[in-house]
């Protein structure tokens, strides 16, 4: 599987309405996927300042995720591929952490 990204406009006076249509965008990629496709939205990120929205997706295709996007009516500027990279998880991470916060608060 793969990850792509499409961004989208998103205009600031419709950000109340984002979360409903993110529920509209999630189910398209689950009825795309439901017809063989394999395709599921992941995460969505919106910079209201920018009035632009990310729509993560992962898929085996890039085919698949437009297909999701356009059955949720969904029109974007442009889709790449994407990949995730997230922190590390777990006891050496917290640590880092917890001792960078008591080092700021005892500075």
């Amino acid at each position: 599987m793969f990850e792509f990204v499409l961004e989208a406009y998103q205009s600031r006076e419709t950000t109340d309405l984002l979360a409903q249509r993110v529920e509209q965008v999630a189910a398209a990629a689950g009825q795309v996927s439901a017809e063989g496709a394999g395709v599921r939205l992941l995460h969505v990120i919106f910079l209201p300042e920018d009035e632009t929205c990310f729509y993560l997706y992962e898929s085996a295709s890039a085919g698949a995720v437009r297909a999701a996007a356009t059955r949720a009516g969904l029109s974007f500027e442009r889709m790449a591929q994407a990949v995730s990279i997230r922190p590390p998880s777990g006891p050496r991470w917290h640590a880092a952490t917890a001792n960078r916060k008591s080092h700021e608060t005892t500075a």
